[in-house]
């Protein structure tokens, strides 16, 4: 009787270590889960914390005399005189009906630094589209100075103000009082290519720049891709060749993204000449990168068909070419494309092997082909996070945004996909 009561002691005992080991690996499990949700957290509250002002934009709209002689201009249609005209005196008087008290060369000069660098261009270019508007009255609306916006965007933060002198701060809260200088929708950063103010800089430059590289990268990677997963699934007889090729595959897709980036100075560059920081030179170096992506998940798609399928067609008399044109790659499709657009994701995000072949460029116009100069949004948000002003803080953290919901979407498209078209057996 004692031994039966201290054999279920013992048990007992057994039982409680094990329970409570169990308890220490769900507590492990649920603690690791909850580190990454706060980190998640944090990280998205961060970027848009900072990126959020990004998408507004601070303009002024002021009533402009077109005065000649205050812009030593007499005929618009003069080139020499259009290149020596002053296009900020408009602008500086139109103002100057504000705060008449600013007459000093002092005052002016900080009066002129209230209104964005392009401003004048813009004064310039509509006189040059319509001469007929000289020595008339205009309402315009023109980007302020990055300073200017910024301390509007951050009006509750003193941080932001240190910029502007007093002096300035209290023009710019008058014109905000009287409704002169406004915040609204910033259509400018989805409209134009980069520029060295963060008022006038756009990301749409960087948008065509990355869809046409990832063209290139999908017509260059997926048909290649798919091609050798048939091959050596399908095709290739089992040898130490195919094992070595296999192997490297395996290996290739560990390699760190900057190889592929030497490999494509090396070779398209170094060897064959090719243009830098063109959409074409981008996509093969990205397609070399995504190519043992594609191969593995389509590899490990064709496996996944039941070889039963194979033995029914071959057993009404189908060819080997047959059985894998019109049974195989069917039906291992779904899993075939959602490999690709998690490597075409992972493309879109690089940034390392586009930098050592010169899309790190500056590039204002918007890319208009193939080989047209062009940089990718990775590289754009890596410019303006590397730059002092705060302007292209709120630009690059606006980015990352974007960016992240480019990807978020591929990789929904990626389960849609999956849960649409996948087949179980």
């Amino acid at each position: 009787m004692t031994n039966q009561r201290t054999q279920a002691e013992i048990v007992r005992q057994s039982l409680k270590r094990r329970y409570r080991k169990e308890r220490r690996f769900r507590l492990y499990g649920m603690t690791a889960i909850a580190v990454a949700l706060l980190s998640l957290v944090v990280l998205f509250t961060d970027i848009i914390g900072k990126g959020y002002t990004g998408f507004i934009k601070t303009t002024m709209t002021l009533e402009v005399v077109l005065d000649g002689e205050q812009m030593y201009l007499e005929d618009p249609t003069d080139k020499d005189q259009i290149s020596m005209a002053d296009f900020q005196a408009p602008i500086i008087a139109a103002l100057q009906r504000y705060f008449p008290e600013a007459q000093s060369r002092k005052d002016v000069r900080q009066l002129s630094r209230l209104s964005g660098n392009y401003a004048s261009n813009q004064i310039r270019d509509l006189l040059q589209a319509q001469p007929e508007l000289l020595g008339s009255t205009q309402t315009l609306e023109f980007l302020v100075h990055d300073t200017v916006s910024v301390y509007v965007k951050h009006a509750d933060n003193p941080a932001y103000s240190i910029r502007l002198s007093e002096q300035q701060q209290r023009w710019v809260d008058e014109l905000v009082e009287q409704g002169v200088v406004t915040t609204s929708f910033n259509d400018v950063f989805f409209s134009r290519g980069d520029s060295r103010e963060p008022s006038n800089a756009g990301i749409l430059g960087a948008i065509v720049g990355s869809l046409l590289t990832m063209l290139v990268t999908l017509v260059i990677a997926f048909p290649t891709g798919v091609a050798a997963a048939v091959y050596l699934e399908e095709f290739a007889p089992q040898n130490k060749l195919t094992d070595f090729i296999e192997v490297n595959i395996n290996n290739l897709a560990a390699v760190p993204s900057i190889i592929f980036g030497l490999l494509g100075l090396a070779v398209f560059i170094g060897v064959f000449g090719m243009p830098r920081s063109v959409p074409v030179l981008g996509g093969l170096v990205l397609a070399l990168m995504t190519l043992p992506t594609i191969i593995i998940s389509s590899r490990a798609a064709i496996k996944s068909v039941p070889p039963s399928i194979r033995e029914a067609a071959e057993g009404i008399g189908a060819s080997k070419m047959q059985v894998v044109l019109h049974h195989v790659i069917p039906l291992a499709m779904p899993g075939m494309m959602t490999g690709s657009i998690i490597g075409m994701a992972q493309a879109l995000g690089e940034t390392a092997p586009l930098l050592l072949i010169g899309m790190v460029a500056f590039i204002v116009e918007v890319p208009e082909g193939f080989f047209s100069s062009a940089t990718v949004l990775p590289v754009q948000i890596y410019q303006w996070a590397s730059s002092a002003e705060q302007g292209f803080v709120e630009l690059a953290s606006a980015g990352i945004m974007i960016l992240l919901a480019f990807m978020i979407s591929m990789n929904g498209l990626a389960i849609w996909l999956r849960k649409r078209l996948e087949r179980r057996w």
